[in-house]
């Protein structure tokens, strides 16, 4: 005889829609978190519940610039982008606050930031300069 140690549930289509409903009465357009509402909705369908835990938490921000800026379309100049890697690198953008908010850990990772960035803590995993 042999023991079940664990078996995959088939998702709940109906906790998805009820996940769908919740996120459509939040103060934002719908729609707005794009795949992180996806996201959202298949975890709860996954997990049979609206309120799903990922455990243990993570966070990792891919930092990069692009040639955009240079057409003159960009909000900021490319020198932007290296202050505000420093800035989640130190903890004070909102994405540290919402990953202490439920105690992930978070990494920071220098993809393709043009100038570079002097910060400690940022992982340098360059593929080119912007």
């Amino acid at each position: 005889m042999h023991d079940v140690i664990a078996r995959i549930e088939p998702v709940d289509f109906r906790m998805g829609k009820r996940a769908q409903a919740y996120l459509d009465t939040l103060t934002k357009p719908q729609g707005s978190l794009g795949r992180l509402e996806a996201l959202a909705v298949s975890l709860c369908q996954i997990g049979h519940t609206l309120a799903p835990r990922v455990d243990p938490p993570g966070v990792i921000v891919f930092a990069a610039d692009h040639g955009v800026a240079e057409e003159g379309v960009s909000a900021f100049p490319q020198e932007v982008t290296a202050q505000m890697v420093a800035n989640f690198a130190r903890g004070g953008a909102a994405i540290n606050a919402f990953a202490r908010q439920v105690g992930a850990r978070m990494e920071v990772v220098d993809v393709g930031v043009a100038g570079g960035v002097r910060a400690p803590g940022v992982i340098d995993a360059k593929v080119r300069a912007g």
